[in-house]
């Protein structure tokens, strides 16, 4: 991080930087919908945007009903993830934190365990006769998990005095969920198991437009909230003390960010499942972009470059030209990975240093 405030470049010099991110993720958006098992040309993807008449009716459904809520999904989950990405990395000034290290992730991965492991493991029917066991429910039960290791983030952030101390206890929440999900897994049965599994690789294509309307509110919140704390952001770089200067209120600020990013990260583990390395290689890439710590910069920039990053990760899962559908994760790892390695790398040699 800049040594001092008077060192953050001008936000003068970056709104065409800013502008051609804009570009690229229309670009990646665009080709998210022409490329898939049909490949739809641009004209024609264009065109049935725009409201015209295809020249075959079904690349219109295929559009409007499946790619264009997928992609959708895509750019808000790679903005979330991004964003909330950053506001971890400032609040504990370390650049390995990510939108899961409060345990978001794993509580979201318990409800969903709960719900598809429990009946291999109870032999109940009822979920399975009520139709429990589908995205929907996933989506649920992701939710339920996400909001009570919010909830209980939220309260100790409120008694905790400091920030590593948090991380601390959000690694031990994470932890203590993990291990009751490996527990679920031992004793369940193998097609529990596959399900669950299934679900871990994570997916855009499960958002429907009925589930497009909770999840585009939450995010939006999510972000909003992001906004209204760029300030707060940037105080912290130089640490609490200095922020305290400032007069921030670090407590509040503290428990503003880790409701943002538990919002951002947990609506969308629970509506796609658990997305690696997005929100840990999206906010350094934008500082090497921008070669800026400036939030006011960074969080837009996040969010057009989580998106096209999630679009095109999505686009690669798709194999297109093919049938088949690779895991998602292993995707966002095989681009995450190598980017924040590269990234590290390469600051470590100019500055002697891997400080965020």
């Amino acid at each position: 991080m800049p040594t001092s405030i008077a060192s953050w470049p001008r936000l003068g010099l970056r709104p065409l930087a800013l502008a051609a991110m804009f570009g690229v993720m229309i670009l990646a958006f665009l080709l998210s919908l022409s490329f898939g098992s049909v490949h739809i040309p641009l004209e024609q993807v264009l065109t049935i945007l725009l409201g015209g008449e295809a020249e075959r009716a079904s690349w219109t459904t295929i559009i409007y009903d499946f790619r264009l809520p997928k992609a959708l999904t895509a750019a808000l989950a790679g903005a979330a993830l991004g964003v909330s990405g950053l506001q971890m990395q400032t609040l504990f000034r370390n650049p390995l934190a990510d939108p899961f290290v409060l345990g978001v992730n794993s509580g979201a991965s318990l409800g969903v365990a709960l719900v598809v492991l429990s009946v291999g493991v109870a032999n109940t029917t009822l979920l399975a006769v009520t139709g429990l066991i589908g995205n929907l429910s996933l989506a649920v039960a992701a939710s339920v998990g996400a909001g009570a290791v919010l909830a209980l983030v939220l309260t100790l952030a409120q008694r905790v005095q400091n920030s590593v101390t948090l991380l601390i206890l959000g690694l031990m929440i994470g932890y203590i969920t993990g291990a009751i999900v490996s527990l679920l897994l031992y004793f369940s049965i193998a097609e529990r198991i596959q399900a669950y599994i299934a679900w871990s690789f994570g997916s855009f294509g499960g958002v429907t437009w009925s589930r497009m309307h909770v999840l585009a509110p939450v995010v939006g919140i999510g972000l909003l909230l992001a906004l209204i704390l760029t300030k707060s952001l940037n105080a912290l770089l130089l640490g609490e003390a200095y922020a305290r200067s400032l007069g921030v209120d670090i407590r509040r600020v503290r428990t503003g960010i880790v409701a943002s990013s538990a919002l951002l990260a947990g609506a969308v583990t629970a509506f796609c499942g658990p997305i690696a390395f997005l929100g840990i290689a999206i906010p350094h890439l934008c500082r090497a972009l921008l070669r800026s710590a400036d939030h006011r910069v960074l969080i837009p920039a996040c969010i057009l470059v989580g998106a096209t990053t999630a679009l095109l990760a999505d686009l690669f899962a798709q194999a297109p030209g093919m049938s088949v559908v690779l895991p998602l994760n292993a995707i966002t790892a095989l681009i995450g990975a190598p980017t924040v390695i590269w990234i590290l790398l390469r600051r470590g040699v100019e500055r002697g240093t891997f400080g965020v």
